[in-house]
């Protein structure tokens, strides 16, 4: 093949003839140098610059021969026969095959070769490939593996270090989110902007809404049943609503001489016919319920004051700042509190003395109570946060609860109930790290941890379908994490499952408060030194057997359950 080619070209094509002269450079324009555009520019030396004065073109064929293949088969149906053998004729076969079989050499071949071929005979007889085997036989449930995964981040768009997050709240049957942002000094005064945020669930990027109230806002909650209006309380302890239709700025604000005397805490919708009624609370140690259509002066007013009698007087001096607040809409007159010295108090707005109206109190924890929250299942128990531990508890035993978890070595800042899954707790520990907590499957330890962030978590809050949880940190983080299917659904035997775990643990309580009675009573008359003491001494036996009687049952449900297995 020739590797040289000739380019031709005809006269006519080349154009005219080119007639050059000699003539000097003329000068079309002059444009002087400007000295003070010099100080934005820098000298580079050496200069490379590659540079091409003419067209580069170069031209190849290749042209390979075709090879051409057909593909063919040959049926083999019959061994090999000589040719003196007539294949049709079946005698002739048959007397061909008889004087091979006395050869000595067809023996021996025969003898080599049926070691392999029996193994592979007695392998198709011992099982059939194409069978389907114990289809009789019912499928075994799949193993649950519990796994979460963070879906999105949504970052405070104020920018900066990042401001803590005070609340979160989804709003009711759709897929956007509310957030407040607080960053005071010890003075309230704010040091970052004080506006929050409606973000989309599906846009991270910059928020729905940006809601700009008057003073740091602390709590903002969605109109269960008008998704467009939001009430909020903020840190001078005022309250206020907001219009997403009308904007950022606050529809309506309380006036200041009828606020709360510090800052608002919580504000929560209550169930009513017009369902524009909500209640607040603060570290003043009052509840206040309000009316969106007139919000001059509140509706109703109580005092967090537990007192012993009906005689005596509720004062706010003595009152309980309020830190957490709950309120379930299926029990419409009743709500709880969580105070800042560690008490839970249940209320009753029916109530006509002191005593009718806070008829519940449960010395819960320690310090304040960060979480409180009832489970959406099981109206009778709820959870507690505080003193580093979780606890839940049970209306029917106010001295202890009915299930708690060891001391954490991280705080525990934030908790709440899966609303789909009976039996699931997400629980913000200060070290970033989630706990979900599954009291069917194990009550000892959390049945699935995640590092989440490196900085404290402070709030989280589930949405209704139960696979989306919105877990608020210290930096303005919003982390969406998504649970899998086995964290977000309940099985059937859930409810009877979790309903026997609740009345056993309330029964040992029970049980542990009749005996820890009598053993006061006793040392009351001991100190007393009544003679009741020395006459009647009250049957310690009692709480004896009603211990052994309750681990017997214990003992039967025990097997019972290994029996079903």
């Amino acid at each position: 093949m020739e590797i040289a080619y000739s380019y031709t070209k005809r006269r006519c094509d080349f154009g005219r003839q080119p007639l050059f002269c000699e003539q000097g450079p003329e000068l079309c324009d002059s444009i002087p140098a400007a000295v003070a555009e010099h100080k934005h520019y820098i000298l580079r030396n050496p200069v490379h610059q590659a540079t091409q004065n003419t067209p580069s073109f170069s031209e190849h064929h290749v042209n390979t021969i075709r090879a051409e293949y057909t593909t063919t088969g040959a049926n083999h149906a019959e061994g090999g026969w000589p040719k003196d053998v007539n294949v049709v004729d079946p005698e002739a076969t048959q007397r061909y095959r008889r004087k091979i079989e006395k050869d000595d050499n067809y023996i021996h071949c025969v003898m080599s070769l049926s070691p392999g071929m029996e193994h592979y005979v007695l392998q198709n007889n011992a099982i059939d490939m194409y069978r389907t085997y114990y289809a009789e036989m019912s499928s075994l449930p799949p193993v649950e593996k519990s796994s979460c995964r963070t879906v999105n981040v949504y970052r405070d768009a104020a920018g900066g270090a990042g401001r803590p997050i005070s609340s979160i709240c989804w709003q009711p049957e759709g897929h956007s989110f509310a957030v407040t942002y607080v960053d005071v000094d010890f003075n309230h005064n704010p040091r970052a902007p004080i506006e929050s945020y409606i973000w989309d669930l599906e846009n991270a990027n910059y928020p729905e809404v940006i809601i700009n109230p008057p003073a740091a806002l602390l709590d903002l909650q969605f109109n269960p049943r008008d998704h467009n209006i939001l009430i909020g309380g903020l840190i001078n302890g005022q309250v206020g609503v907001w219009d997403r239709r009308r904007g950022g700025s606050p529809t309506v604000t309380c006036a200041p001489h009828v606020a709360h005397r510090e800052l608002v805490r919580n504000v929560l919708f209550i169930n009513s016919k017009s369902g524009q009624e909500f209640f607040s609370g603060g570290p003043d140690g009052a509840c206040k319920w309000w009316d969106i259509r007139n919000m001059s002066a509140p509706t109703d007013e109580m005092i967090m004051d537990v007192v012993k009698s009906s005689f005596d007087v509720q004062s706010m001096a003595t009152a309980n700042g309020i830190s957490a607040l709950e309120y379930e809409p299926t029990i419409p007159t009743r709500f709880m509190v969580g105070t800042e010295n560690g008490l839970v108090i249940g209320g009753n707005r029916k109530g006509k003395t002191p005593m009718e109206k806070l008829p519940a109190k449960f010395e819960a924890h320690l310090g304040p109570v960060w979480s409180l929250e009832r489970n959406p299942n099981f109206l009778k128990n709820f959870l507690t946060v505080g003193d580093w531990t979780v606890r839940v508890w049970s209306e029917d035993c106010r001295e202890s609860a009915v299930l708690w978890s060891l001391p954490h070595r991280h705080k525990i800042t934030s908790a709440t109930w899966s609303p789909t899954r009976l039996s699931l707790m997400l629980v913000m520990q200060w070290n970033g790290v989630l706990a979900a907590w599954d009291l069917l499957r194990r009550q000892h330890e959390p049945v699935l941890t995640m590092q989440l962030c490196e900085e404290p978590l402070l709030r989280v809050r589930m949405q209704e379908a139960g696979t989306l949880a919105a877990c608020g940190s210290r930096k303005g983080n919003v982390y969406m994490v998504e649970l899998s299917q086995n964290m977000a659904q309940s099985d059937k035997n859930d409810k009877g499952l979790l309903t026997a775990i609740f009345e056993r643990e309330s029964k040992r309580e029970r049980i542990l408060e009749a005996r820890m009675r009598e053993f006061r009573l006793k040392l009351r008359q001991a100190e007393e030194g009544s003679p009741v003491a020395a006459t009647s001494e009250p049957d310690l036996t009692v709480g004896d057997r009603d211990l052994a009687e309750a681990a017997a049952e214990y003992a039967q449900l025990v097997k019972k359950e290994l029996a079903s297995f």
